[in-house]
């Protein structure tokens, strides 16, 4: 599978088979994760690997009540250690949540070339999932994912076209002499 291929595979899970993931498959998502670029490739991230009904179904909790994270066999927290990122990005920001951003995309990517199904989240408490993991202060968390093998096969919600988020030259611009490359 190309990676391409998995880009357009992956879709937001919310449905998953009870059916463990076995070692050799963790092992590539994660590895996929561990190779992310990252600012000035200080790698701040840490991730927290879940299985315990009792954990998933209290981050589910935590998780605007989404009970669908409990039902995947594992769940993936994604931290970032700040303090250890790029400090200078764009010259205004750390680099921590683009860095974990990235590992994260490329888990899950990975885990949709190995047939598993992911789905972002961001609609958690942060402090109830730090104190529920034991996760120290100056940690945060950036996002959860549920890994599993998907119970179903959810719809593509589309995207917009390249015409309509690509500029060329300048912000706002769409017309270029080489636009018509990219219908």
């Amino acid at each position: 599978m190309t990676v391409l291929e998995a880009i357009q595979k992956r879709r937001s899970v919310r449905k998953y088979r009870p059916d463990s993931v076995p070692e050799e498959v963790l092992r590539r998502v994660l590895e996929a994760a561990r190779l992310a670029p990252s600012g000035k490739n200080l790698q701040p991230w840490r991730f927290i690997l879940v299985r315990s009904a009792e954990t998933k179904e209290r981050l589910a909790r935590a998780s605007a009540d989404q009970t669908f994270i409990a039902e995947a066999p594992l769940v993936v927290v994604a931290c970032a250690d700040p303090e250890s990122s790029y400090a200078r990005m764009g010259r205004y920001m750390k680099s921590w949540t683009v860095d974990v951003a990235c590992a994260l995309e490329h888990l899950m990517l990975q885990a949709a070339a190995e047939g598993l199904g992911t789905c972002w989240i961001g609609a958690f408490e942060e402090g109830a999932v730090k104190a529920l993991l034991d996760v120290p202060d100056g940690i945060r968390v950036l996002a959860l994912t549920p890994l599993g093998y998907p119970a179903d096969d959810p719809d593509f919600g589309g995207r917009k076209r390249l015409e309509e988020i690509v500029f060329y030259e300048r912000y706002g611009s769409f017309k270029t002499s080489n636009s018509s490359r990219w219908k």
